[in-house]
C-alpha cells in the first residue's frame, strides 16, 4: 500500500540527497498496481533500470498507461508494433513467476523486448503517441500518477523516463499524496481528468500518431541531446547501472528491495491480485464458526480448491510461528497433479505427492523428524485415498502435528469402506470436506459417517449450488437436448431375458430388488447393455454432423463415450481393452464426418495427456472423446459442446460432468449439452409384474434429465421431448424434480 511508504517531509526528491528520484519510483512501483505516465521522451531502458520494482508491480496485477512523445528508439517502436499488431507468444513466461519476470526485464536483450511486446499485447502496457497539433515542438511532459486502488500519488519530475534520466542527470521530483490534504486531492483529480482526456484521444490541441508512423531516433540526426537518451546499447546500459551502486544510500535501498522481494517470493499468497471472492471469505469464516470442521458443498467449477487452500493460507497468516501444514486427499493421481499446480499458485512450498506413482517416504520422513525436534517446517501433502488408508502412509500420518489441516477433495470418498476403517484414528482436528454432491447415493450409512467425521450436516458449513453459480455468472448458461435412443433387436432380446430373471427377484412390497450377488450380477449385465447400446454411436454421429454443418467446425467438443468398468488400485482409471476399442469406434465415426475435424481420445493410457488438453483448449484438437478420465477434476474452461453417451445411474457423476462443461471462458457465452437417454421398446413385454420394476429404472434415468432440464434455458423443449415417455410410466418430470430438491 502506498501509505506505508516513508516519504520526505517536504515531498521533494533530489539527486545526491538521501531522497533520490529513483528511490521514489522503486518505492511506488513496489506498492501500487496502476500507473499513468504523461511523458516527453520515453525509453524502455527506464523499465530495465526499474526492473526490480516493475516485476513486483506487474505481479501485483499492475497496468501502465503512457502518453509519450512521437519519437522512439527503433527497438521500442518494433516491440510496440509487435505487441499491438503481430505479436505471437514464442516466449513462454508466466506473469505469476515474479523472479523470471524480473530477470526478463533486467536483461535488456532479445528476451527483454519479447517480454515488452508480450506486456503490450496483453494490455499490461498501453501507449499513445502524440505531438503538438501545430506541428512544431514536442510533448515535454514528465509526470505521472501511481495508484494502489485506494490511494494515489501524483508526481512531477525534471527527468525523462529513460535510463539516462534516472542514472546520469541531476534531477528533482515532487509529489502530492491523496491522503494528505484537500489541496492534494484537488490537484490529483485535476491531473486525472487531464490525463484521461489525452489518453482517450479527446484532446483537441494534440495530434495522435499511430505507432507505425512515429519517428525513429537516430544518433545525431535530430540535433537534440535528449534523443540520445532513447538509443542505448546493452553494454552502455550495464555500465550506467553499475554506477548506481556508487551511491551508498541508493545501494542500501536497492539491497533492501532485494530482501523484500526475496521475502515476498517465499511468502504464501492468494494467487490473484484481487484477493479471495466474498463467498470464499465467507466459507472460511463459517468453517471457523463450526469449530474448524465442515463440508463445502460447492458445485463443480465454483472454485472448491481455491476456497479450501485459502483456508490454509488464512491459518498461516494467523499463525505466530508462520508455518502451514495440510494433508489433501484426492481420488486419482491426475488430481494429485492438479492440486500440486493449485498449491504452487498459492506459493506453498515443500509439496509432497503421495500415490502409487510417487517416491515420497524419504522426503516426508526427513521433514517429520525435523518437526518432531522443533523444526519450523511447512509442508503440503497431496495423497490419494488409495494410499491414505494403507499402513505405510498411516505410520507417517500419525506423526503430523494436530493442527495440520485435512482437506478431503471429493469428500464423499472419505466414507468408502477402506477409508472408513482408519477414520476413528485420525487425530487432525481441522477438517474440510469438498464435494459438489456430498450425499452418498444409495449409501445413507456412508453419508452419516462422512457427516460425523466433518461434524456437519445439511445445509452444510458452506453451500454454493449450481443454480446460484449459473445465476451469478460463475458458471455459464446452457441449452439441453435429450435424445431417446432404442436398443437394437439383439440388445433388446438380451435386455428382456435379464429383466425376466430380475422380476423374479424383485420385492414388490418394498419396490426394490432383493440383496444378493446374483441380483448385482444381473443388474450389471443389463446396465452394460444400456451403456453400450449400439444406436448411441449413430445418434452421436448425426448430432455432430448437424452441428458441423451449422457451425462449420466442431471445436471445443466433449464426448463422454459409454463408460467401462475397469479401475486400477482406486487412484487411476484404466480402461479395459474392449472399452478402448469402443472409444476408437467413436473417434473414427466422428472423424469420418469431415476431413478437417481433428479428434483425439483421452484415456488412462493416453501419452502426454497435458499436451492433449493444451491442444484441445487451444482449438488445435477439435473433439475429445473419453470415458471417466474427464471426471478427474480436469479444468478445461473452453468446452462448449458436449454429448453424454454414458447412461450413468450415478447422479454425482452426471452433475460433475455438467459442471465440467459449464466452466466459464472469456470467449464462451453458452454451453450446449446433448444427452442420450436409452428407452427399451417393451411394447407387449411389460405386464403388471414387470411394470413397477421397469418404471423404477425409467425414473432413475429421468432423475438425470430433471437435474439437467430445470436449469437449462430451454427447459420447455426438454419437457415436451420426454412427455410421451413420462406418460407411458405415469411419471412427471415436475414431480421428480421436486423430489430431488427435497432429498
Amino acid at each position: 500500500m502506498l501509505k506505508k511508504i516513508t516519504f520526505p517531509t517536504s515531498g521533494e526528491y533530489r539527486t545526491g540527497s538521501d531522497w533520490e528520484p529513483l528511490i521514489f519510483h522503486l518505492d511506488a512501483l513496489m506498492e501500487s498496481n496502476y500507473l499513468d505516465l504523461l511523458l516527453g521522451y520515453f525509453s524502455s531502458s527506464a523499465i530495465n533500470v526499474l526492473s526490480l520494482g516493475f516485476a513486483k508491480f506487474l505481479n501485483n496485477g499492475g497496468k501502465v498507461r503512457m502518453v509519450v512523445n512521437h519519437i522512439l528508439s527503433e527497438q521500442d517502436k518494433n516491440a510496440i508494433l509487435k505487441g499491438q499488431y503481430t505479436f505471437e507468444s514464442t516466449y513462454n513466461f508466466s506473469v505469476e513467476d515474479i523472479r523470471r519476470l524480473r530477470y526478463s526485464l533486467d536483461e535488456y536483450g532479445r528476451h527483454f523486448f519479447e517480454c515488452l511486446a508480450w506486456l503490450i499485447s496483453s494490455k499490461r502496457i498501453q501507449i499513445r503517441a502524440i505531438r503538438p497539433k501545430s506541428g512544431q515542438g514536442v510533448a515535454h511532459y514528465k509526470s505521472g500518477l501511481f495508484s494502489d486502488g485506494t490511494n494515489q500519488i501524483r508526481f512531477k519530475s525534471s527527468c525523462n523516463f529513460t535510463a539516462s534520466g534516472f542514472l546520469e542527470n541531476l534531477e528533482e521530483l515532487s509529489i502530492r499524496c491523496s491522503w494528505k490534504s484537500q489541496e492534494d486531492v484537488h490537484a490529483i483529480e485535476e491531473y486525472k481528468s487531464y490525463f484521461e482526456n489525452l489518453f482517450h484521444e479527446k484532446a483537441d490541441f494534440v495530434e495522435y500518431i499511430p505507432i507505425q508512423d512515429v519517428e525513429v531516433a537516430i544518433y545525431n540526426e535530430f540535433g537534440n541531446k535528449h534523443l540520445n537518451e532513447l538509443i542505448i546499447q546493452e553494454d552502455q546500459l550495464l555500465r550506467k547501472k553499475l554506477k548506481l551502486y556508487k551511491n551508498p544510500h541508493l545501494q542500501e535501498t536497492i539491497d533492501q528491495f532485494h530482501d523484500e522481494i526475496e521475502n515476498y517470493l517465499a511468502e504464501p499468497r492468494f494467487p490473484y491480485p484481487s484477493g479471495p471472492r466474498t463467498y470464499q471469505i465467507e466459507a472460511y469464516q463459517n468453517w471457523i464458526n463450526n469449530g474448524y470442521k465442515g463440508v463445502f458443498a460447492m458445485a463443480t467449477g465454483t472454485g472448491k480448491t481455491i476456497t479450501s487452500l485459502n483456508c490454509v493460507l488464512k491459518e498461516y497468516q494467523q499463525n505466530p510461528e508462520k508455518n502451514y501444514r495440510a494433508v489433501i486427499l484426492v481420488p486419482t493421481i491426475a488430481l494429485v497433479e492438479q492440486w500440486e499446480k493449485e498449491a504452487k499458485a498459492f506459493n506453498f512450498q515443500n509439496i509432497i505427492k503421495v500415490s502409487s506413482k510417487n517416491e515420497w517416504k524419504s522426503e516426508l520422513s526427513t521433514i517429520l523428524t525435523s518437526i518432531r525436534f522443533g523444526g519450523n517446517h511447512s509442508l503440503i501433502i497431496i495423497c490419494t485415498y488409495a494410499t491414505f488408508y494403507r499402513e505405510q502412509f498411516q505410520t507417517y500420518f500419525r506423526r503430523l502435528p494436530q493442527d495440520t489441516v485435512l482437506i478431503a477433495d471429493e469428500g464423499h470418498n472419505i466414507a468408502s469402506p477402506k477409508v472408513l476403517g482408519v477414520l476413528p484414528n485420525v487425530h487432525l482436528q481441522k477438517r474440510i470436506g469438498l464435494s459438489a454432491t456430498p450425499k452418498r447415493i444409495y449409501d445413507p450409512y456412508g453419508t452419516g459417517a462422512m457427516e460425523t467425521f466433518f461434524q456437519d450436516a445439511e445445509p452444510y458449513t458452506y453451500t454454493f449450488s449450481m443454480e446460484r453459480a449459473i445465476e451469478e455468472g460463475v458458471l455459464c448458461q446452457y441449452r439441453y437436448f435429450p435424445h431417446l435412443v432404442p436398443l437394437n433387436e439383439d440388445e433388446l432380446g438380451r435386455y428382456i431375458e435379464i429383466s425376466k430373471k430380475l422380476v423374479k427377484l424383485y420385492d414388490h412390497k418394498k419396490g426394490e430388488h432383493q440383496k444378493s450377488d446374483l441380483v448385482e450380477k444381473l443388474l450389471l449385465a443389463r446396465k452394460r447393455i444400456v451403456q453400450k447400446a449400439e444406436i448411441k454411436l449413430g445418434t452421436t454421429h448425426e448430432i455432430l454432423k448437424r452441428q458441423f454443418i451449422e457451425q462449420g467446425n466442431l471445436k471445443f467438443t466433449f464426448i463422454y463415450v459409454p463408460e467401462g468398468f475397469a479401475q486400477n488400485d482406486d487412484d487411476v482409471f484404466v480402461e479395459a481393452p474392449q472399452d478402448l476399442r469402443l472409444i476408437n469406434q467413436y473417434t473414427q465415426a466422428i472423424g469420418s464426418i469431415h476431413p478437417k475435424i481433428l479428434v483425439a481420445s483421452f484415456t488412462g493410457t493416453t501419452p502426454d495427456r497435458k499436451e492433449v488438453l493444451r491442444q484441445f483448449q487451444g482449438g488445435e484438437i477439435h473433439v475429445l472423446a473419453s470415458m471417466k478420465c474427464l471426471d478427474e477434476g480436469v479444468d478445461i474452461p473452453r468446452a462448449e459442446f458436449a454429448v453424454f453417451c454414458s447412461s450413468t445411474g450415478n447422479p454425482r457423476q452426471f452433475i460433475q460432468r455438467r459442471g465440467r462443461v459449464l466452466r466459464q471462458h472469456p470467449d464462451k457465452h453458452l454451453a450446449i449439452i446433448h444427452d442420450l437417454v436409452v428407452e427399451p421398446d417393451l411394447s407387449g413385454q411389460v405386464n403388471e409384474e414387470t411394470y413397477n420394476m421397469e418404471r423404477n429404472m425409467v425414473k432413475k434415468e429421468l432423475e438425470r434429465v430433471a437435474h439437467f432440464a430445470f436449469m437449462s434455458i430451454n427447459q420447455h423443449y426438454t419437457l415436451q421431448a420426454l412427455e410421451e415417455l413420462g406418460k407411458a410410466y405415469e411419471l412427471n418430470l415436475f414431480t421428480i424434480h421436486q423430489e430431488l430438491l427435497t432429498q
